[in-house]
């Protein structure tokens, strides 16, 4: 055995195909379903480490050197030496070494996905392979389709789809010119690209890239030449997948418009999408992320094949494109608004991480959301006040789970009663939930979200509360309100590192929150009939906490500033801002207590 830089414990192997010595390394049970990862450009198998030490505990993981990089040999001569048929060779030499009696699960990111989508199409493939996860790579024939299409009848939409991409593509021109791309890689780039993966995609420091990275970047450069114009021009009719496909869409890919893959459904039938709010080199930026969907499609495409029914419920959710396998946490989860939430995104198919201060509440919910439809979930417990408590929260979240892609800050209590019957203590009870378990929030799981940098969302339930004053809840609308200006003010700051707030203000839901509230200035047997009274006006009212789950994913997937939600919500936010009078006159009503 020996051992490979970032792959620990990797098993090394060399398989010679075509004259190529092929550099392979293996992890995990050689018994179990194969996955090949295959890697892009300028990249050597190295990329694929955080993602092949996730899927190791569960699969047999194959990572190879594409022909040229890393450790594998290269062609000679470079030109014709990276077309690929030879490198579908290449895979086949591999599947056949490591696999002989099985099909692998195949995976590719930029051009591994590029030559894995010619492994999946082409006929003397079929029956080696079960499925294709594909990342920022889009197949050359596909590609050279859509072009002619565009070209073939040029609306001023398809002429800027044509531009946009073009412009995106900019890398593809300058690594055709002669000689020029070598002496840059050789050179300064070669020596300055960690650091400008590090900036321009906020992938983790460390000693990756291999010291192989200039001569895999100049022989690299072969990839393009020997098939770019090629394939675009020839686009083969055929290139039709005969495996289920799984298709992983970054959204801040810089390199890839996400209008490429719009009609990509005609050439993979029963296409699976999955959305990312990441930049492009995903596998280094998000590998909790990729494992969670590239096992998730694996196991289901092994239970096809053997007849089984899968061993959990998929997501069906009309959000699942856009949220499965992201991991979301949600406070309050135990009952409620919490609750519905962490149930919504479940059947988006969402890893979900259940917070309450009750524990068996919250792991309830946790067993709940995966009967639902979450591959994973976790249940918590932790009082959203306690600063300290919430700091170690963040810290096992982020050591045990990850970077959190989206949080939801709910947990809240109820307090009623005139401003002078509102005690210090219960100002401060009030205040250090509502108030301040956002801002730990906030600040906390935030703050990792930005040291990240690639995006996420940051939900904070507010209430219609926060623009309706009331007499009898100066407290707690004093606590809404500025849970609201919180939510703006942190919205502005985080926009520009694509992470996006929301404030969530619900009217009459029909939650425990008024079982529990505490009504202040009134001995204990009539705070208990104002509580009866007040879950019975909340049950007339019958708003279901599901409709406001369903508005805080929307308001996520559209990146809504604030949304109201419930008619009276709705027509409080609107006084708010066209008849405040009248708002303020309704605000001197007694409530029917």
């Amino acid at each position: 055995m020996v051992e490979l830089k970032g792959l620990a414990g990797a098993r090394e192997r060399w398989v010679s195909t075509g004259g190529i010595e092929l550099c392979v390394a293996e992890l995990g049970d050689p018994t179990r379903p194969t996955v090949v990862l295959v890697h892009g450009y300028p990249d050597s198998k190295e990329v694929w480490s955080e993602v092949a030490e996730r899927l190791a505990d569960r699969f047999h993981v194959v990572l190879y050197d594409v022909r040229g990089h890393g450790r594998s040999t290269a062609p000679t001569p470079l030109r014709g030496g990276f077309t690929l048929e030879k490198l579908t060779d290449d895979f086949l030499a591999v599947a056949d070494a490591v696999s002989p009696d099985e099909p692998v699960h195949l995976v590719g990111h930029d051009w591994g996905s590029v030559q894995s989508w010619e492994f999946a199409t082409v006929g003397r493939t079929e029956g080696r392979i079960a499925s294709f996860t594909s990342m920022s790579g889009p197949s050359l024939d596909h590609f050279g389709h859509w072009i002619k299409k565009r070209m073939a009848r040029p609306t001023p939409r398809r002429v800027g789809q044509l531009l946009g991409q073009g412009a995106k593509s900019w890398y593809v021109y300058m690594l055709h010119t002669p000689v020029l791309p070598e002496l840059a890689w050789r050179g300064p780039l070669g020596k300055r690209w960690p650091k400008i993966l590090e900036r321009m995609e906020k992938v983790p420091a460390g000693d990756y890239p291999t010291p192989s990275l200039p001569s895999d970047a100049a022989h690299g450069a072969w990839l393009y030449r020997d098939n770019v114009r090629a394939r675009l021009s020839r686009p083969r009719a055929d290139a039709y997948a005969h495996v289920p496909v799984q298709l992983v869409l970054p959204l801040g890919d810089i390199f890839l418009s996400q209008r490429l893959y719009d009609e990509l459904e005609l050439w993979a039938p029963g296409l699976v999408r999955r959305t990312l709010p990441a930049k492009h080199w995903v596998p280094r930026t998000r590998p909790d992320q990729l494992s969670a969907w590239i096992s998730e499609f694996v196991l289901a495409n092994e239970d096809r094949e053997a007849g089984v029914p899968a061993q959990r419920t998929k997501a069906t959710g009309k959000h699942a494109e856009r949220f499965g396998g992201q991991l979301v946490l949600v406070t309050g989860a135990g009952s409620g608004i919490g609750r519905a939430t962490a149930f919504a995104f479940a059947e988006a198919g969402a890893r979900v991480v259940a917070v309450d201060r009750d524990a068996e509440s919250a792991a309830r919910t946790a067993e709940l959301a995966q009967l639902i439809g979450a591959p994973q979930a976790w249940a918590e417990t932790v009082d959203v006040s306690d600063e300290q408590a919430m700091e170690k929260l963040a810290e096992k979240v982020a050591a045990e789970y990850g970077v959190v892609d989206v949080l939801v800050n709910n947990a809240g209590i109820g307090l009623s009663g005139s401003f002078f019957d509102t005690t210090p203590e219960d100002w401060k009870k009030v205040l250090d939930v509502n108030l301040w378990g956002v801002i730990h929030g906030c600040r906390l799981f935030g703050k990792q979200m930005a040291e990240r940098g690639q995006g996420g969302h940051i939900v904070n339930t507010a209430s219609a509360a926060a623009f309706q004053p009331s007499k009898a809840l100066p407290a707690y609308s004093t606590s809404k309100a500025a849970v609201l200006m919180l939510s703006e003010c942190l919205r502005a700051e985080l926009a520009g590192q694509g992470i996006g707030v929301s404030a969530i203000c619900p009217g009459l839901v029909n939650t425990n929150i008024t079982a529990t509230a505490h009504f202040a200035g009134v001995d204990a047997e009539e705070e208990k009939r104002r509580q009866k009274k007040s879950s019975r006006l909340y049950g007339l009212r019958n708003y279901p906490p599901e409709k406001v789950a369903d508005a805080i994913l929307t308001a996520v997937v559209r990146n809504q500033a604030v949304v109201p939600v419930t008619p009276e919500a709705r027509g409080a936010h609107l006084m708010s801002r066209f008849t405040p009078k009248a708002l303020r006159a309704v605000a001197r009503l007694e409530p029917p207590l």
